[in-house]
């Protein structure tokens, strides 16, 4: 009878199992329809470019009428024959996809930068050439035309509307294995990497790998909501981590290179960081928001409009400002003589400032100077701003305004740190820093003192070859 018992149990168990089991499998998402309608669309983008390198002559190149003395002579003095131009060809791979029936394709720039050739191949294996209509590296994007008629395209779809959680999936060219197709979900909105300033990221733990760069981001509509563009790895593959550009950065973009071949933003011209808790705290906020303005740029439309260092920048143009890295993509979006209200909080009060922005400058070196430097240490360092100097009783050093990478990120350097003495050296001022900094050997630790938040310390500051 127990034995009875015991069986008609187990058979119980097995089956609420298996049934559990057929529930949980029926409420995942079935992507085959969504794959077949969007596939078409989808597009394999690979590239050729001409690379020339020096190498030595063999023997049998020919240099011209004097090539014989030519070669004594790097024979004679260096022990080998006369170098010779040698072109080789280099190709890349990547995806994209159509957006427009009369051959408008959008890809990542670092699919095609410097390609000589596109070529743009459909799922029906038809091959065309493509032109390059515009790029734009800031955003990393790329608008190509094919001649062709009456394409297949993709659907749009709103990328503010994602939350995370939802499903999303890839179709690409993984190491070149043509319509790749991997699922997952939103990790998170809205993330800002060191390197770019104007995309806040769509992050997911979609399998992303060389190949898929380009590609469309799928929601269970079948819209494109972002373009895959970056992976974070160690080891140069997948590690659960990718990085997607929000379809609507995407298309304002593709709409400005469509027009003019090139994007235009507008610029505020100042230099910001994050409020932790502790200036929060020592500017008399009830919490940790906004962008505190760390310098003001010389003749910058901020300038102009009256914006102090030390300002908090609460909302701009309507938006508000939770962290630091928000305010570069919002004014971004705008275009120069737009005239845009910011909330600003100064000397414990609120206060608005009416900025009318201006075309960002071209020149690089204008940015360049503006920075003060970019510098082999991965750092841009700015002077002491004297609220910073007054809440931390400071009265000397540069503070970091931007950590670009590099060393200053491998010695766990952050932004708002102030520099008061490098290699046993006082450090008074910027031109002090760049001097002294000048000096430090590859490869050897040297002694930095850093003040973080109120609290000094000295981390041994290491530079590598």
């Amino acid at each position: 009878m127990n034995r009875l018992l015991k069986q008609i149990s187990m058979a119980t168990i097995s089956a609420f199992m298996m049934a559990s089991m057929l529930s949980h499998a029926s409420s995942l998402p079935d992507f085959t329809e969504l794959v077949d309608d969007a596939s078409p669309a989808v597009v394999n983008i690979s590239t050729e470019q001409t690379v020339t390198r020096k190498t030595a002559n063999q023997g049998s190149q020919n240099f011209g009428p004097n090539s014989e003395e030519l070669n004594e002579f790097f024979k004679r003095f260096f022990g080998q024959q006369a170098p010779h131009q040698q072109e080789q060809q280099r190709s890349s791979l990547g995806s994209g996809f159509i957006i427009s029936d009369d051959g408008y394709v959008l890809t990542n720039n670092h699919v095609i930068d410097g390609a000589d050739t596109i070529h743009v191949r459909l799922s029906d294996r038809r091959e065309y050439i493509a032109e390059l209509i515009g790029t734009d590296p800031r955003t990393d994007m790329a608008l190509l035309k094919i001649e062709a008629e009456d394409l297949p395209t993709v659907k749009m779809g709103d990328s503010d509307k994602l939350r995370p959680g939802q499903w999303v999936l890839a179709i690409g060219s993984p190491f070149g294995f043509d319509y790749t197709v991997t699922a997952g979900i939103v990790s998170a909105t809205g993330r800002n990497l060191p390197s770019d300033s104007y995309v806040p990221f769509i992050q997911t733990d979609v399998a992303i790998n060389p190949g898929n760069s380009g590609g469309p981001l799928f929601n269970l509509d079948g819209e494109v909501i972002g373009i895959n563009s970056q992976i974070y790895t160690r080891s140069g593959g997948f590690m659960g981590v990718s990085f997607a550009i929000p379809s609507k950065v995407a298309m304002s973009v593709a709409e400005q290179l469509k027009a003019d071949g090139k994007v235009s933003r507008a610029w505020l011209g100042v230099l910001i960081q994050d409020v932790n808790n502790e200036l929060a705290e020592s500017f008399g906020l009830d919490r940790s928001s906004g962008a505190l303005v760390s310098r003001v740029l010389q003749d910058s439309p901020a300038e102009k409009a009256g914006l102090k260092s030390g300002d908090i920048i609460m909302s701009f143009n309507g938006e508000e400002i939770e962290h630091s890295a928000e305010l570069p993509y919002v004014v971004g979006q705008m275009k120069a003589g737009d005239k845009v209200k910011a909330e600003v909080y100064r000397d414990g009060k609120e206060q608005t400032i009416l900025v009318t922005l201006e075309a960002r400058p071209n020149d690089p070196q204008v940015l360049t100077q503006s920075k003060q430097s970019q510098n082999r240490l991965g750092m841009i360092v700015g002077e002491l701003p004297a609220d910073v100097a007054k809440n931390f009783e400071i009265d000397h050093g540069v503070i970091i305004e931007q950590v670009i990478g590099g060393t200053a990120a491998r010695n766990g350097l952050q932004q708002g740190d102030v520099i008061t003495m490098l290699n046993g050296q006082s450090i008074e001022s910027v031109a002090d820093f760049m001097n002294i900094s000048k000096d430090i050997p590859n490869g050897r630790s040297v002694p930095m003192r850093v003040i973080r938040q109120g609290y000094p310390m000295f981390i041994p500051f290491k530079i590598m070859e």
